[in-house]
């Protein structure tokens, strides 16, 4: 059996955060030539009705989702997030 060493039984681990493991990741993607930022929105934290602009169809409550918006804006980071879509993690696959 394999021993571990005296610094790693010694280091202090942060506590797992399991709600946010289950969100995903926050990552970037490029797509027809720009650059987004795409957090994935898990089954339990979908809280409200949006409209997917990839489909035009409806994302109820409780399906899990992507949010994008993009990375960098004429108008600024603020105006980004503000501009921020719901899609379908599909239709997001696919735009």
């Amino acid at each position: 059996m394999p021993r571990r060493h005296k610094k790693d039984r010694d280091r202090d681990y942060e506590p797992l955060d399991l709600d946010r493991a289950r969100q995903g990741i926050r990552r970037t993607e490029t797509k027809r030539g720009g650059r987004y930022i795409v957090q994935p929105i898990s089954e339990k934290n979908a809280q409200k009705t949006y409209t997917c602009p990839g489909c035009q169809l409806t994302i109820p409550p409780g399906q899990a989702h992507v949010v994008a918006w993009e990375d960098e804006s004429l108008m600024g980071a603020e105006r980004a997030i503000e501009d921020r879509r719901h899609w379908h993690s599909h239709c997001w696959r696919i735009f």
